[in-house]
C-alpha cells in the first residue's frame, strides 16, 4: 500500500483540509481559522516536528491555507470518481509549489525521497510534499483511498489505510451517528406501516 513517508504526507494533506478549509465536522458548521488562529492550527495539524507556530508568518499561512483549499478539491473530485478534474486541480498546484524529488536522510533513518518545493519554506515544502503524495495516489490504484466522509452534515477527508478499502467515515464518531440515524430511520418506517 503506501509506504510509511508518504502515509505521513497524504495524513498531513487530509489533517491540512480538515483544519484549514470551511464546511461541516461530525455534524458541526466548521469555520476555517483564520488571521492569528491560522499558525497554530497549521502547527496542530502537521506532523510534530517542533515548528514554532510564531514561526510561521501570515504569508506562509496564508499559502498553506490556499493549498488546502485546492487539496479539498482533490479529494471532492476522487470521491465522485473524477480523476481528470483531481489531476487538473494537482497539476498547477505541483507547478506552483515547485515539487521536486530529492534523497534526504534524517540521522539514524534510511534515504528517503522527499518532495521539496523550489523555495523550502515551510508553507511551500509541506504545499509540494504533499500534492506529490496525492498525485502519487491519484496515478496509481490507490486512488480510492482518499475520502470524504459519507456520514450526513460531514465533509472532512481522510486516507484509508484500512485493509480491503471500506472505509467510508472520517471517524468512528461519524459511523455512529450514520447507524444511529439509519436505525432511527428504519423503526420510524417500521412504526409507520
Amino acid at each position: 500500500m503506501f509506504d510509511s513517508h508518504l502515509v505521513t504526507l497524504l495524513d498531513a494533506a487530509a489533517a491540512l483540509v480538515n483544519a484549514l478549509t470551511d464546511g461541516d465536522r461530525r455534524g458541526r458548521p466548521h469555520a476555517a481559522p483564520r488571521g492569528a488562529e491560522l499558525a497554530p492550527a497549521i502547527v496542530a495539524a502537521l506532523p510534530p516536528a517542533g515548528t514554532d507556530p510564531a514561526a510561521i508568518g501570515a504569508d506562509q499561512a496564508d499559502y498553506l491555507a490556499a493549498t488546502a483549499r485546492r487539496m479539498r478539491e482533490v479529494f471532492e473530485a476522487v470521491a465522485v470518481g473524477d480523476l481528470d478534474a483531481a489531476a487538473g486541480t494537482l497539476n498547477p498546484l505541483l507547478r506552483s509549489a515547485g515539487a521536486r524529488p530529492q534523497l534526504d536522510r534524517v540521522p539514524g533513518e534510511p534515504w528517503q525521497l522527499h518532495f521539496h518545493g523550489t523555495d523550502d519554506t515551510l508553507a511551500v515544502g509541506w504545499s509540494a510534499g504533499c500534492a506529490t503524495a496525492l498525485a502519487l495516489a491519484i496515478g496509481s490504484e490507490l486512488a480510492g483511498r482518499l475520502g470524504l466522509c459519507q456520514a450526513a452534515r460531514c465533509d472532512q477527508v481522510y486516507v484509508d489505510r484500512s485493509r480491503n478499502a471500506g472505509r467510508q467515515f472520517c471517524s468512528t464518531a461519524c459511523q455512529n451517528r450514520a447507524k444511529a440515524a439509519a436505525f432511527r430511520a428504519r423503526r420510524d418506517s417500521a412504526g409507520a406501516g
